[in-house]
């Protein structure tokens, strides 16, 4: 089993959003499997004047399990 589900894109992300160097974040409303939830996400434009929205991470919904990599969850 891996050490850790942490990818550089998600470093990557954490970095941006704490640098205070970009602007381009949004507080964006949505669903996770189903449930009601927020997401930080990254809007950017592209030349055609579209937006494109990427979440970067999501709220905790009621239904998510939080446990580590041996399966155990916080007690």
């Amino acid at each position: 089993m891996a050490d850790t589900n942490i990818s550089p894109e998600h470093r990557d992300s954490f970095k941006a959003l704490t640098s205070g160097n970009y602007t381009n974040f949004a507080l964006f409303s949505c669903f996770v499997n189903g449930e009601p939830a927020s997401a930080i996400v990254a809007v950017t434009k592209d030349d055609g004047n579209e937006y494109h929205i990427n979440p970067l991470f999501v709220s905790v919904t009621p239904g998510m399990k939080l446990i580590d990599h041996e399966g155990v969850g916080p007690t």
